[in-house]
């Protein structure tokens, strides 16, 4: 995967280059630059020297890394406004002096579009007793690195069950040959239906006493849906110890969490060497009485003031105010670092 993304860096160094000159020999009232830091900062820098401004969608997460201050001068110098997700954001980057408003997470709208019934939840579940939905995520080198975790996890749990049952949510066509093969790989019986569509995902999350899910914005939805999770990533540990322990200083990095501000669930990442860890933080959630509905209440406790739909809408409120403000064609060649 890292000699892939090295490979395309003379790609992206030309696409950057030929952005560069376009930039210069247009006019445009304001570039809109959504997510990707890596690729949409040095965007922005070219189109703040040729004096247009910018907001910026779906904020850097300069909160997550260090050192933060250069991270946030140079977004300062290079966004003109930002459109925050999370409501934590508009004070932080505010405080940097950057213009920043919190608009929502677009993913609300797509969530509150799809409601379960307790009759669906009642169908989906069937004898199951407790049913487990596993989540390994949405791409290849993910649920490579996931499933086969959460595959070990869910027969340990068989063992202990038996009347347990599994749901593995496949998010997209390829995701779901990988899970068909993982599942004829693993050469153990297990309880287990293959879930598609996105309906169905919200089904299989909201009719689940626990959730196996792969770090990432599903943990969200898991999250929005009420259902107790155990979050999972494992990424290489060399790679991991050489950059990622020396840049990452938020204490937590799954979203529930991050949004909690405390650890309301447990998180095994970036990267974990065995899953006896996980195996026994699920059998202490089913085997405690009273833990999964604390559990529960946690994430509505956090997610419950946030739910709200029209991310985009009031993000598209921002670039009007900017489209109808005069024209500040004032960033010079040295106003953007």
């Amino acid at each position: 995967m890292a000699a892939a993304a090295l490979g395309r860096i003379p790609e992206a160094l030309r696409l950057l280059r030929r952005l560069k000159e376009y930039l210069a020999s247009e006019k445009f009232d304001v570039a809109v630059m959504v997510d990707s830091p890596a690729l949409n900062l040095p965007i922005a820098r070219h189109a703040r020297r040729a004096g247009t401004p910018v907001l910026y969608y779906i904020a850097p997460q300069t909160w997550a890394w260090g050192p933060k201050g250069w991270r946030n001068r140079r977004v300062r110098a290079r966004v003109t406004r930002l459109a925050c997700i999370w409501p934590f954001e508009e004070p932080y980057f505010r405080q940097a002096g950057i213009p920043a408003d919190f608009v929502g997470h677009p993913s609300f709208d797509r969530l509150l579009a799809v409601s379960v019934t307790e009759d669906d939840i009642r169908r989906f579940r069937g004898d199951a007793s407790p049913l487990i939905t596993l989540l390994p995520g949405s791409r290849r080198h993910v649920v490579e690195e996931v499933l086969p975790g959460q595959l070990e996890v869910a027969a340990a749990l068989a063992i202990r069950h038996r009347g347990i049952r599994f749901a593995v949510v496949a998010a997209n066509d390829e995701v779901g040959a990988l899970v068909d093969a993982a599942l004829a790989r693993f050469g153990r019986a297990l309880p287990v239906r293959v879930v598609r569509g996105a309906e169905n995902r919200a089904l299989a999350i909201s009719a689940a006493d626990m959730a196996l899910v792969a770090s990432g914005t599903i943990t969200l939805e898991v999250a929005y849906r009420r259902t107790p999770m155990l979050v999972m990533y494992n990424t290489n540990p060399l790679t991991y110890h050489l950059v990622g322990r020396w840049l990452i200083r938020t204490p937590h990095l799954s979203i529930p969490n991050i949004l909690a501000g405390r650890r309301i669930v447990p998180e095994f990442m970036p990267y974990y060497r065995s899953v006896d860890p996980i195996i026994a933080a699920a059998v202490e959630w089913l085997s405690t009485p009273g833990k999964l509905e604390k559990v529960r209440r946690d994430l509505e406790e956090t997610i419950r003031p946030l739910v709200r739909a029209g991310a985009a809408d009031r993000t598209a409120a921002i670039l009007s105010d900017m489209l109808a403000a005069p024209s500040p064609r004032d960033a010079g060649p040295a106003a953007a670092k």
